[in-house]
């Protein structure tokens, strides 16, 4: 009996070894996965623009009426405004005078969407002239075809900036069944981008913006905070936010992680802001509870269903959660209401439409049975102050019974 029950136990023990060889297995191979689908990513995000420099760089060689030498310089400049990129991202403009790091963030930011503009100009161009309805004569040495893109191009993105100034002012309207002492109203905002293109003059006129809504409370989000913290400490932005007249509550976004979240922590604090980081708090005497949940940057946040198990459900409940993601989560939970950025709706046209693939909302008002969102296409912007199709916003919020 002592012996059968022996064998029984060690066989066990080897199934159970298995079992775990098999896990490690299949966890190792995931990671694999993980691994080669990211250098996918990275090598076509290197590739794809390389090959637009190249095919853009080669029709301005043949379309543009001047000198070699005139011509090389145009390509290079192109060229070197891009590849600049790299020293934005990377921060090394960080150690540079502010001026010259903001002057350099403008310019190699712009230059990806007027590279985009570019190639999507030379595409049409060439198939019109492959289906004969553009003669081949207005692809070489031609300077009409080139004052015509140029004019084309000045335009587009002159409009744009003026877009992206001009803040939209949207209205949400909200009722509920359970019970507030008075109707609310509330600023709902997201991406911001604080940082070298956006300074602190611009962020004064947003709070301004803001005071004159005279809300009861102000919802940030995430990404108040653009890539690096510099800017905003030498400019003194905490002092500028620190004017806005209601309580300030805000979760983390993913360009917080990019930036540090432990120097985004610090700053929140100093700018008067309540970071909500996988916790709550309660608005309108306690009628009103907010939920501020980590960025999906952070692989262990909690889980919607465990954050709303922690409030009370007979409470208006509020979701801030940066990246619009698996919205049938909030719906599950009960949450009445989520707030969310992050996809800035792609901010130029046709990059909008992708977004409008990848996301269930990217933009606007959305409903899921009971629970009501809002995806904001952002006040601020990343990169290039360019506004194509889309347009930057802040919600104005009224929520009663």
């Amino acid at each position: 009996m002592i012996i059968q029950e022996s064998r029984k136990f060690l066989e066990s023990l080897g199934q159970q070894n298995r079992l775990n060889r098999n896990k490690m297995r299949n966890f190792a191979a995931a990671v694999l996965l993980s691994r080669v689908m990211k250098m996918i990513w990275m090598i076509a995000f290197l590739l794809l623009p390389l090959a637009d420099l190249v095919y853009a760089g080669w029709h301005v060689w043949t379309l543009v009426p001047l000198p070699p030498l005139w011509r090389g310089l145009i390509i290079a400049l192109g060229v070197g405004a891009f590849l600049s990129l790299f020293l934005s991202i990377t921060r090394v403009i960080d150690s540079w005078p502010l001026p010259l790091a903001r002057l350099v963030y403008d310019v190699s930011t712009s230059s990806v969407f007027v590279l985009l503009y570019v190639v999507m100009i030379f595409l049409a161009l060439d198939l019109l002239r492959l289906v004969r309805v553009v003669p081949t004569s207005w692809m070489h040495h031609n300077g009409y075809t080139t004052i015509a893109i140029t004019l084309t191009l000045f335009a587009v993105f002159v409009l744009g900036n003026i877009r992206y100034h001009h803040k939209v002012r949207a209205e949400l309207h909200l009722t509920t069944a359970k019970q507030l002492s008075r109707p609310l109203r509330l600023v709902l905002l997201s991406d911001l981008h604080l940082g070298y293109h956006n300074p602190r003059h611009e962020l004064a006129r947003w709070v301004d913006m803001i005071n004159r809504e005279h809300p009861d409370a102000v919802l940030i989000a995430g990404d108040i905070i653009d890539g690096s913290l510099r800017p905003l400490l030498e400019e003194r932005m905490a002092d500028e936010l620190r004017r806005i007249e209601a309580p300030v509550y805000a979760c983390l976004g993913n360009h917080e992680y990019i930036s540090g979240e432990p120097g985004a922590e610090q700053f929140y604090r100093e700018a008067g802001i309540t970071l909500l980081r996988d916790s709550a708090a309660t608005l309108a005497g306690g009628d009103v509870v907010v939920i501020g949940r980590d960025d999906l940057s952070n692989r262990r946040r909690l889980s919607v269903a465990d954050l709303s198990a922690k409030t009370d459900r007979n409470r208006f409940t509020i979701l801030l959660d940066h990246q619009p993601y698996h919205l049938e989560k909030a719906e599950q939970a009960g949450i009445d209401f989520q707030l969310s950025g992050h996809t800035h709706r792609g901010q130029v046209w046709p990059i909008s439409w992708i977004t409008d693939a990848l996301y269930e909302c990217s933009w606007g008002s959305h409903q899921r049975g009971a629970t009501r969102y809002y995806v904001s296409s952002g006040l601020g912007i990343w990169g290039g102050k360019y506004r194509i199709g889309t347009r930057s916003e802040y919600v104005v919020m009224e929520v009663e019974n």
